[in-house]
């Protein structure tokens, strides 16, 4: 999802095989939860950040102590969830995105439970009707970002949309991640066929190949190493000043950086933009239901959905959160991002990402 702490060092997501702190339960007089595990387990991907302060707060009200799993990348987490889903790691998952979604519920990885103050989460980012098997988190877009200085010094305009980017003005310029094995590059080839159709999207790419795109495996090489914008990279600068990653990109550049520059080194070309929307669930056979389903309320809680934006770079979904101004002032979300139906995504989504692996990658 949006540009994280972790992801804004490595966020390769291989796809693999396959309201405030509320707490659940009675507690015992020392305010622990009576019966059951004191401990509540959440399995994510790597990019999982929260700050210390509202941990402990959730855990002082509740009486569960939270233990995190961080079990990879995120396509690698939601694999290894769908292999042990009879005998679960954890209580709760977090970290799967609308453009894998139904390959989760497919799977029946998540048992039904709606969070409280689930009714502040806004209308565009629920999934799975009266089922509730999910609870949307966060939000984001994926769009190509361009490192202003390239082309400041060139006194060429950056590009500001899909159509843009097969100019020749912009050939040998663009690096993306393969959609195969990374969340940013699956978004991006969603956001093709989201704006060119079933008719145009393979056109489309066609173009975009014969315009020098280059694509690497993930964010991480794309985007600390091919691009020549990035600051937050140990390798040398890359030469490709468009990169496919985030709307947070920019702010995230600002937050990360020591002194804090008064503008963002990049922006964003918001004709390009993809909107993802990340969930939770409760898992299915979760040994700690009750711990996990105050979990889950802890997650749409105004605490953490404010606190979670300068930790994981990503949006809240709740109607009372408020947005950081380093959001607003550098990383604004895209005003018309193209989307997707999550049942699109589910018929298509394979289909695609085959199509596309055998028409750019051979």
């Amino acid at each position: 999802m949006g540009i994280t702490k972790k992801r804004f060092t490595a966020v390769v997501v291989g796809l693999g095989l396959v309201g405030g702190l509320a707490a659940c339960g009675s507690s015992d007089g020392d305010g622990q939860p009576s019966g059951g595990s004191r401990t509540v387990t959440l399995v994510s991907h790597d990019s999982w950040a929260v700050s210390k302060d509202v941990v402990a707060a959730f855990e002082k009200q509740s009486g569960y102590r939270v233990r995190v799993l961080k079990d990879g990348d995120a396509g690698t987490a939601v694999n290894k969830a769908i292999l042990t889903k009879d005998n679960p790691q954890g209580d709760v998952f977090f970290g799967v995105d609308n453009t894998l979604l139904s390959r989760a519920l497919d799977n029946g990885l998540f048992q039904s439970y709606e969070a409280k103050g689930a009714d502040r989460i806004r209308a565009e980012y629920r999934a799975d009707g009266e089922r509730h098997r999910v609870t949307p988190v966060d939000t984001g877009d994926i769009c190509v970002n361009y490192d202003k200085k390239y082309f400041a010094d060139r006194e060429l305009d950056p590009p500001k949309s899909f159509d843009d980017l097969v100019r020749p003005e912009y050939k040998d310029l663009l690096v993306t991640e393969n959609a195969s094995t990374s969340s940013p590059g699956l978004g991006f080839l969603l956001g093709t066929a989201a704006r060119y159709g079933d008719d145009g999207w393979q056109d489309y790419w066609n173009k975009l190949k014969a315009n020098g795109v280059k694509v690497v495996d993930g964010w991480e090489q794309a985007y600390n190493e091919e691009f020549s914008g990035s600051a937050g990279g140990k390798q040398a600068k890359g030469d490709r000043p468009l990169v496919v990653s985030y709307a947070s990109s920019p702010p995230a550049e600002v937050v990360f950086a020591d002194p804090r520059p008064g503008t963002a080194p990049t922006g964003v070309a918001e004709g390009t933009c993809f909107r993802q929307v990340e969930y939770a669930g409760l898992l299915s056979n979760a040994k700690n239901a009750e711990g996990g389903k105050a979990l889950l309320d802890f997650l749409v809680g105004k605490r953490f959905q404010e606190d979670m934006p300068l930790n994981m770079f990503v949006y809240p979904v709740t109607e009372d959160a408020e947005v950081p101004e380093e959001f607003t002032q550098y990383g604004p979300q895209a005003a018309d991002p193209e989307t997707l139906a999550p049942e699109k995504i589910a018929d298509k989504r394979d289909e695609w990402v085959k199509s596309w692996t055998s028409l750019v990658l051979k």
